[in-house]
């Protein structure tokens, strides 16, 4: 009997379609897999704005990771609900968002909390909050070390980290230092700029042990540069898509082998032209912040050429010959899985080609009771 393939599921005729398929054998390969990179798992702080999930989570902490990384409130209380130890609000708290972290961390006393900052002003309005509050939070000061998206550079950050210390309610925990933009298909060429930015956080590391006596943490990278990162002392790695994966990074991150542990199943629902095929994969489906071509690609058909997409439909060539019928069922891989999983409130749950199980997508909701 031919073994069907690993994505393929056996009672495919109960799974309602356009849907999230999350595989949890290769959810924990990719796990393990990463603990290979960083073998001391107190150096992990994974982020959890791909997977969103309680049961993730769970699978982590099971594996003895503990601290985790997340980019808002909801992910925050969901780490939080589900036993985390350690999280670092990888975000500035501007306005409400500050009271909701306060919120967030009376509710979970167990629990360490941490944000970012990266001006003198939002640091005193969290501190004032906490101060009121009766409550301490860490802060990690946000560096741009050439994403040019938030932080503040590192030649001016060692002032900054000197008028924290003088604010109540808040201490000055570390450093954070995200350097997204490096996605360099060449791994020489990404290390060496990820070098080159990083030796200013170092240098601002020493400047502050040698101005204040103070030993700080510092969380940096992500996906991209995470195994570089671990090869340093003292710095803590935030890898995030890893644990599903999706196109995106297999075609650049050449050196990673993880492996697609989350896809999008799709029916074909109209055959409109000899040449063309409609799927249920809309907008509302898949990530589609990227170019036409670089939205989905369907392990059971790779051929298949996107060449319409709308908020319900994607349109897709299928060359001279269409041997495709109203109801076939695709397996797509998503090229970038974060945003595509924001999309479905809720994930099937294969093993051993058959959906067992739904997740819910809990940190999908901007708010879950904060």
């Amino acid at each position: 009997m031919t073994q069907p393939e690993w994505f393929s599921i056996q009672n495919i005729d109960m799974l309602d379609t356009p849907a999230l398929v999350v595989y949890p054998d290769r959810v924990r390969e990719n796990i393990r897999i990463v603990k290979t990179f960083v073998p001391d798992v107190t150096r992990l702080r994974p982020h959890m704005k791909t997977n969103k999930s309680s049961e993730v989570t769970a699978m982590l902490i099971r594996e003895g990771i503990k601290k985790f990384k997340c980019a808002t409130i909801a992910e925050a209380e969901m780490l939080a609900q589900a036993g985390a130890e350690d999280i670092l609000l990888a975000y500035q708290p501007v306005g409400p968002k500050a009271n909701r972290l306060a919120e967030l961390v009376k509710k979970f006393p167990k629990t360490i909390f941490a944000c970012l900052v990266d001006n003198l002003p939002t640091a005193q309005h969290i501190s004032a909050i906490f101060e009121h509050g009766q409550l301490k939070l860490n802060v990690f000061i946000d560096l741009n070390v050439g994403m040019n998206r938030t932080g503040i550079r590192p030649a001016d950050a060692l002032a900054l980290y000197k008028q924290l210390l003088s604010l109540p309610g808040i201490y000055a925990k570390g450093l954070h230092a995200y350097d997204g933009h490096l996605r360099d298909p060449d791994f020489e060429v990404r290390t060496k700029k990820c070098n080159d930015g990083f030796a200013l956080v170092e240098q601002l590391r020493e400047d502050i042990l040698q101005q204040t006596g103070n030993t700080i943490t510092v969380v940096a990278g992500g996906t991209p540069t995470f195994p570089i990162h671990a090869k340093r002392e003292n710095v803590e790695c935030s890898p995030g898509t890893y644990i599903y994966w999706d196109k995106g990074y297999q075609s650049t991150l050449l050196e990673q082998p993880f492996l697609f542990a989350a896809l999008v199943v799709t029916r074909v629902i109209s055959i409109p032209t000899e040449d063309t095929i409609c799927i249920d994969l809309g907008h509302k489906s898949i990530a589609s912040e990227n170019s036409l071509n670089n939205r989905v690609t369907f392990l059971n058909a790779p051929e298949l050429e996107p060449i319409g997409h709308s908020e319900e439909h994607m349109i897709l060539r299928t060359g001279k010959t269409n041997p495709f019928k109203v109801g076939d069922v695709l397996y797509g891989v998503p090229y970038h899985v974060c945003p595509t999983v924001a999309l479905h409130d809720r994930a099937a749950v294969a093993i051993n080609n058959t959906v067992k199980e739904y997740w819910n997508t809990l940190a999908r909701n901007r708010v879950i009771t904060v």
